[in-house]
């Protein structure tokens, strides 16, 4: 499969391609997130099972919405049923997905647990050794507990880089879930100033939607979304041979002779 390293002013095109993918039905995509977003919080409600549960199936609902995009831009009509689009084509395959990383996330919140819990520790026992004063230990052990947050939060980076693009990558190129995970990453790893500029606009446009009272989330959220599909597209482009989108007639857009065959 081609992957595609793009200029870094294709992070903003994403999101403008998005919100223009966004403006061709947008009553259906703001229904479509409202009633995912209902849906995940009376799952997530559930005690210990419903947060879990939820991560295993996010992928599948993504992957629908990238299958919305992909239709929509071909001329087609969304409709409410692609929210559960994803659970009739794939579907073991995009729920492994989303148990990976499951698992990956368990584990680094696991280490993030012990490193800040040792820090805690090793700090009032070194503390209490030296006879320091009470707010003394408290910020030696905050200290600690924020240098394993940090750590935590650059490990959680590679696990959502191969997360970003393997929905789509499992939906429309029919890709595994080992395989779509390890070209995302690849994809997100080549193109990473694009992401960088696509991160710096989408905070910005975040904090700006949470202005009237979060109202502009339910723009951002569905443009956001499509933006994803605009990315993947982008630097995955359609190939000869390709089943899925290449007979359904996607043109290969950005020409970019600086491209790689992923080993």
């Amino acid at each position: 499969m081609e992957m595609r390293k793009v200029d870094a002013g294709q992070g903003w095109q994403w999101i403008v391609d998005g919100f223009a993918l966004f403006r061709k039905n947008p009553p259906i995509w703001i229904t479509l997130f409202v009633i995912y977003f209902l849906a995940a919080i009376v799952v997530s409600i559930i005690p210990i099972v419903g947060p879990l549960l939820m991560t295993l199936l996010a992928p599948a609902f993504t992957a629908g919405f990238m299958q919305a995009c992909h239709d929509l831009e071909q001329g087609g009509e969304i409709e409410l049923g692609y929210l559960v689009a994803g659970f009739k084509q794939n579907t073991g395959q995009l729920i492994t997905v989303g148990g990976l990383y499951l698992v990956g996330s368990i584990t680094i919140l696991g280490l993030m647990m012990m490193g800040g819990g040792g820090a805690i520790l090793g700090s009032a026992a070194l503390g209490h050794m030296n006879g320091a004063e009470p707010n003394e230990i408290v910020v030696g052990a905050m200290g600690g507990l924020l240098i394993a947050l940090l750590i935590a939060s650059a490990l959680m980076i590679p696990l959502l880089m191969a997360y970003w693009f393997a929905p789509a990558l499992v939906m429309l190129r029919g890709c595994t879930a080992t395989e779509a995970m390890k070209l995302s990453f690849f994809g997100c790893l080549r193109n990473w100033l694009p992401f960088l500029v696509y991160g710096v606009i989408a905070f910005i446009l975040m904090m700006l939607a949470m202005i009237p009272f979060g109202l502009g989330m339910l723009i951002l959220v569905p443009v956001l979304s499509a933006s994803i599909y605009v990315g993947y597209k982008d630097i995955f482009p359609a190939e000869d041979g390709d089943k899925t989108e290449a007979m359904q007639g996607i043109d290969p857009s950005h020409s970019n002779p600086d491209t790689i065959e992923p080993q």
